[in-house]
C-alpha cells in the first residue's frame, strides 16, 4: 500500500527534456507578474518548474484527469511553492473554467492529443478571459504547408490517428488562422528541440467575443 502523497507523482521523460527550452521562451513572452492558467498540466512537472523559475506569476495548473490532478498536487506539495495553486478540474469544452481574468494561458502537448473541437474551445475560452495583450502559449509538433517537418512527426501522427481518428498533428496555418478569428494574433513560430514549435499568440484589444 502506498499512502505517501509522493507516490502519486507521475514522471514524464518528455516533460523533463523539454521544460528548460520551454522555460526559455516563457521567460521572454510571459509578463513578470499576473495569473497564468496552465491547461492540461499532466504530471505537474512543468508547473513546478515554471512557477519556481517565474515567482512573480500566480500559476494555476489544471487537468481533466483525476490521476493527473493527484500527481500535480503531489509535485506541488513537495516543491512547497507559494505561487502554485491547487489543480482545477478543467475540460476546455466546458463553458466555465473557474477563472474569469487571465494574463496568460499555457497549453503544452494537448491539441494533437484531442479533437479539433478542443483546440477551437481553447482559443475561444482564452480569447474571452485574457486581458488585452495577454498571451496564449502553445507547444507541440505541427505540420507546415500541409507537410510534416520530420519523418518522426509523420510516424507520430499516424500513431495518434490509429488511436483516435480525431487526434493528430495539426497544420500550423490552421491554428494561426483560428487564433486570428478570435483576436489572438500569432507571433513568429519558435523552432524547438525534437521537431516541435512554440506558438505565441497575443490578444488584441478588439478581439472578437465568441
Amino acid at each position: 500500500m502506498t499512502d505517501s502523497p509522493l507516490a502519486l507523482r507521475q514522471r514524464s521523460p518528455s516533460a523533463e527534456r523539454n521544460r528548460e527550452p520551454i522555460l526559455a521562451v516563457l521567460r521572454d513572452v510571459l509578463p513578470a507578474t499576473g495569473r497564468v492558467l496552465e491547461i492540461a498540466s499532466g504530471t505537474g512537472q512543468h508547473a513546478i518548474c515554471f512557477a519556481g523559475a517565474l515567482p512573480g506569476l500566480d500559476w494555476q495548473p489544471s487537468d481533466a484527469d483525476a490521476d493527473a490532478r493527484a500527481s500535480i498536487a503531489a509535485w506541488t506539495a513537495q516543491a512547497g511553492l507559494p505561487n502554485v495553486r491547487a489543480p482545477l478540474v478543467l475540460d476546455v469544452h466546458q463553458p466555465e473554467w473557474g477563472i474569469d481574468t487571465l494574463d496568460a494561458v499555457v497549453c503544452i502537448n494537448m491539441i494533437h492529443i484531442s479533437p479539433w473541437s478542443a483546440t477551437q474551445a481553447l482559443f475561444a475560452g482564452a480569447s474571452r478571459r485574457l486581458v488585452d495583450g495577454g498571451v496564449l502559449y502553445l507547444y507541440g509538433p505541427y505540420r507546415r504547408g500541409g507537410a510534416h517537418t520530420a519523418s518522426s512527426n509523420e510516424a507520430f501522427d499516424q500513431q495518434l490517428r490509429s488511436r483516435d481518428p480525431s487526434w493528430g498533428v495539426r497544420d500550423m496555418e490552421a491554428v494561426v488562422a483560428l487564433g486570428a478569428s478570435v483576436g489572438l494574433v500569432a507571433e513568429e513560430p519558435v523552432a524547438m528541440p525534437a521537431n516541435n514549435f512554440s506558438l505565441v499568440f497575443r490578444k488584441h484589444a478588439d478581439a472578437t467575443r465568441v
